[in-house]
């Protein structure tokens, strides 16, 4: 099963996918892909840690994620962020297939994945040529994981909505 779960800034996802990620039995692994390139994200990463369970452990992916999540054990594991993993990248050119390759791989060995992401699109619009770049990248990269997730969870607020597909809504519209 692969889960995304979508918000911005402090709306709860990351604690969210921890949850879920805890609900099964044993040890879970945590895919870190940021690094602290300044105090605030230290203080945001250290804050990460000190709240995380003795469950988990840790792998500092980076930007080698697609690599991280094929090398992985069969176990539950939760990626946060992809927001930080396209950062990490030049002109964030990431390889967008060889992430879902991944994650496809890891589904059809039964290793559930979580994983986490900013949901950009719904903030201001940036004012830099850079900012726009990062925005379209990271709203690309979601879109791709959304359509080989199993499920996609939106969280504002603290508050948890589920996402269906283009075509369940439609559906569901047409037996109306």
């Amino acid at each position: 099963m692969i889960t995304l779960v979508l918000g911005g800034a402090r709306s709860g996802k990351s604690a969210l996918a921890e949850q879920l990620v805890l609900a099964s039995e044993g040890r879970v692994l945590y895919l870190a892909t940021g690094t602290a390139t300044d105090d605030g994200m230290a203080e945001r990463i250290d804050a990460h840690r000190e709240r995380r369970s003795a469950r988990f452990d840790t792998v500092e992916a980076g930007a080698a994620l697609a690599d991280a999540l094929r090398d992985a054990p069969d176990r539950p594991a939760l990626v946060d962020s992809l927001g930080t993993w396209v950062a990490g990248h030049h002109d964030f050119a990431i390889d967008l297939a060889a992430l879902l390759d991944a994650l496809r791989a890891r589904d059809q060995r039964g290793a559930a994945t979580v994983i986490v992401s900013d949901e950009v699109g719904l903030g201001v619009h940036p004012e830099t040529a850079l900012g726009c770049a990062f925005r379209d990248a990271l709203g690309t990269a979601n879109q791709a994981v959304a359509a080989v997730a199993t499920e996609v969870l939106l969280v504002v607020a603290g508050r948890i909505l589920p996402l269906s597909t283009a075509d369940s809504f439609l559906a569901s519209r047409a037996h109306a």
